[in-house]
């Protein structure tokens, strides 16, 4: 089989200590590398506010992995999601091949609104 480039995105309750919350990403981490997939990227987002309260949470630490994994680990990935109570809400998506491109420029800072700004030449 082929390996796919997917991201996924989920939100942690934020009544979780830091060493807590290291040791939860970590776990999923380590899942997907013990599955054969192959992490490009973690970023954690840190605290932030919802949308909406979840389960009368009104924050969450958000985490972003960027990973290549077979199809059939995705469903492995999710159980384990649903399985932990830690986890609010998760959301996992396949990448194209602009989403891919667009997520290397991204990693690489090349949004950042300061570094825009400075680009501009002055009038």
């Amino acid at each position: 089989m082929f390996q796919k480039n997917y991201e996924t995105v989920f939100i942690l309750t934020p009544v979780l200590s830091e060493v807590q919350m290291k040791d939860t990403v970590d776990k999923f981490v380590n899942l997907l590398k013990e599955e054969g997939a192959e992490i490009v990227n973690v970023e954690n987002w840190g605290l932030k506010k919802m949308a909406y309260p979840i389960q009368k949470k009104s924050t969450g630490f958000y985490v972003l992995v960027e990973f290549n994994a077979e199809p059939t680990m995705i469903k492995k990935l999710e159980v384990e999601y649903r399985r932990d109570e830690k986890v609010l809400r998760f959301l996992t998506t396949v990448l194209d091949k602009h989403a891919v491109t667009y997520a290397e420029r991204r990693r690489k800072g090349e949004f950042n609104k300061k570094s825009e700004a400075k680009e501009e030449p002055a009038k």
